[in-house]
C-alpha cells in the first residue's frame, strides 16, 4: 500500500480531532485506574469466558479484525504521534498485517492416540488470565497480536503497556474490547491501566490471578518474567545481520536490504541491522541500495552520526533513545546533509558500534569480508547469541545451509527483505511476540495453551 504525504497529513488531522473527542469521551473500556481494579475485572470475565465456545472465540476474533482494518490508519498516527518513532505508512501496514495474518482458533490443533487400551485425547486448553508487558516500539501492534491470539487459546489478558506508548496501547485495549462485546463476548476480557509503572508491572507478575506472562522487551524484561515461578514466554532484543555473497542477484538485494532495514525506521527486532559483503561485489550493492533509497555517508560524516546517535561509557557504546526509530532525513539534517533518504548507509570495519550495537534506527553498517566463512565468522558473532533473526543473500545452497546452522535465528530469511520472515511478502502467519530467549519462536494461539490429556480406558477405539 502506498500512501502519499498528504494523505498522511489528512489522517493526522482527522486523529488529533478524534484524539480531542476521546478525551471527552467516556473511560475507554477495558482500561482501569489501577492494577488491582484491573486484576479484579479481568478475573471476572474469564470466569464467564470459560463458558463460551471455540466458534464464539472466533467471532470475537473475527471482529477484532475487522475493526484493526478499519481503524489501522488511526492506530498508526497515534504511535508515531505518541513515541516520535517509526513511519505512518510503515505502521498502517503492521497493523494490516496483524489484522490478516495472525492464527485465531484454527491455529488449535488437538490429537489422538486409540489403540487396544482406549483412546486417549490431547487437547489445548487455556492457561487463564495472561499478564502480558509490551513495548513502545509496537504497542497497538503487539497488544492486538497477542490478544487474538490469547483469545482464541480461551484467555483473558491484563497488560502492562510501555509508559511512553501506554495512550497508543490503550487505545488498542479499547478497540478489542468493543470488538468482543460487539461479537457478544463478556466485557473486561482483555485489560489494562492508563498510568502502568513498574509498580503495576510487578504487581501483575506477583498475582494469583495471573497463570502465565509474556513479554516483548529488552534482556531485563525478559529476566524478570523468568524469575517469577510463572510459566513465561521472553521475546527478547535482536541484532539481526545480513549477508551478501558473490551469487546472489545483488541489484535485488540492495533493494530487499533497503526496504527491510529502512522499514518503520529499522524500530523491528527482525530487521537487518548490520552487512556483510563479499569485496568482489560491494561496490555493486552499495551502488544498488543507493538507487533503491539508500544515502551513503562516509569519513567525518560516519563519526558525527556516531556521536549524535550513540553514547559511549568507558569505551562502550549504547544508543541513545532521543533518536530511536527517526526518520533518516534528521539525522542527515543534524549533520549537515540536506537529503530525504529511506536509509543512511556506510562502510565501516567490523568492530564499529554500527555493526556491534543494536541500532533500531535507518542506520545501517556495512562491512566488507573475503568469502563466506568470513562473512558468516563475523555475522554470528555480530548477532550476539540472541538467536532471533538472520538473513542472507545467495543462490549457493551450501553458503545457506551452512549460515543457518550457525547462526541458530529463530527466524532465517533467504532472498528477502527482513519482514518476510513474519509473513509480509513471505508464507506463514505473523506475530509481533517472537520469543527467542524461552525458545517458543514466533507465538500464536497453540503458544498460550496447556496441554491436557483425557484418556478412556477399553472403548471408543474402532479398530
Amino acid at each position: 500500500m502506498i500512501v502519499d504525504e498528504k494523505y498522511i497529513n489528512e489522517i493526522v488531522a482527522n486523529v488529533v480531532s478524534s484524539m480531542k473527542e476521546v478525551e471527552r469521551a467516556p473511560k475507554q473500556k477495558g482500561v482501569f485506574d489501577t492494577m488491582t481494579e484491573a486484576l479484579e475485572a479481568v478475573s471476572k470475565a474469564y470466569k464467564q469466558f470459560r463458558g463460551y465456545s471455540v466458534a464464539q472465540r472466533e467471532k470475537m476474533i473475527s471482529r477484532i479484525r475487522e475493526l484493526t482494518l478499519e481503524e489501522a490508519e488511526n492506530l498508526a498516527v497515534l504511535g508515531v504521534e505518541e513515541t516520535g518513532m517509526g513511519r505512518v505508512a510503515d505502521k498502517i501496514i503492521k497493523h494490516q498485517l496483524v489484522a490478516n495474518k495472525t492464527p485465531g482458533t484454527e491455529d488449535l490443533k488437538p490429537s489422538v492416540m486409540t489403540g487396544d487400551d482406549g483412546l486417549t485425547l490431547i487437547e489445548p486448553a487455556p492457561f487463564g488470565v495472561i499478564g502480558s508487558i509490551t513495548p513502545s516500539t509496537n504497542p497497538s501492534e503487539t497488544v492486538i497480536c497477542n490478544s487474538m491470539g490469547m483469545i482464541a487459546g480461551g484467555n483473558a489478558v491484563v497488560f502492562n503497556p510501555h509508559p511512553n506508548a501506554c495512550k497508543t496501547a490503550n487505545y488498542a485495549v479499547d478497540l478489542v474490547n468493543r470488538a468482543i462485546l460487539e461479537a457478544g463476548g463478556p466485557e473486561n476480557l482483555v485489560v489494562s491501566v492508563k498510568k502502568p509503572t513498574r509498580e503495576s508491572s510487578n504487581e501483575m507478575m506477583a498475582s494469583p490471578i495471573v497463570r502465565m506472562l509474556v513479554a516483548t522487551g529488552g534482556p531485563g524484561v525478559v529476566k524478570a518474567l523468568l524469575s517469577s515461578g510463572k510459566k513465561a514466554i521472553g521475546a527478547g532484543a535482536g541484532n539481526p545481520p545480513v549477508i551478501v555473497d558473490d551469487t546472489a542477484d545483488i541489484e535485488k538485494a540492495g533493494a530487499d536490504i533497503v526496504a527491510g532495514a529502512s522499514f518503520d525506521n529499522n524500530l523491528p527486532c527482525i530487521a537487518e541491522k548490520e552487512c556483510f559483503v563479499f569485496r568482489n561485489v560491494a561496490d555493486e550493492l552499495i551502488a544498488s541500495m543507493q538507487k533503491n533509497g539508500a544515502y551513503l555517508i562516509k569519513g567525518a560524516e560516519i563519526d558525527k552520526l556516531v556521536k549524535l546517535c550513540l553514547i559511549e561509557k568507558n569505551g562502550k557504546y549504547s544508543i541513545n533513545k532521543d533518536w530511536v526509530g527517526k526518520d533518516a532525513s534528521l539525522f542527515l539534517k543534524a549533520i549537515g546533509i540536506d537529503a530525504d533518504p529511506r536509509l543512511i548507509i556506510c562502510e565501516v570495519p567490523n568492530e564499529h558500534p554500527f555493526v556491534q550495537v543494536e541500532m533500531m534506527m535507518p542506520v545501517l553498517g556495512i562491512v566488507r569480508v573475503k568469502d563466506i566463512d568470513e562473512a558468516i565468522e563475523l555475522a554470528v558473532a555480530a548477532e550476539h547469541g540472541n538467536r532471533h533473526s538472520a538473513h542472507i543473500h545467495s543462490k549457493n545452497i551450501d553458503n545457506l545451509t551452512n549460515f543457518a546452522k550457525a547462526v541458530e535465528t529463530t527466524i532465517f530469511v533467504k532472498n528477502a527483505p527482513s519482514y518476510a520472515g513474519i509473513g509480509a511478502g513471505g508464507e506463514g502467519y505473523t506475530t509481533f511476540t517472537i520469543a527467542g530467549p524461552t525458545g517458543e519462536g514466533l507465538t500464536a494461539a497453540h503458544s498460550f495453551c496447556r496441554q491436557r490429556r483425557c484418556v478412556m480406558v477399553d472403548n471408543l477405539h474402532i479398530v
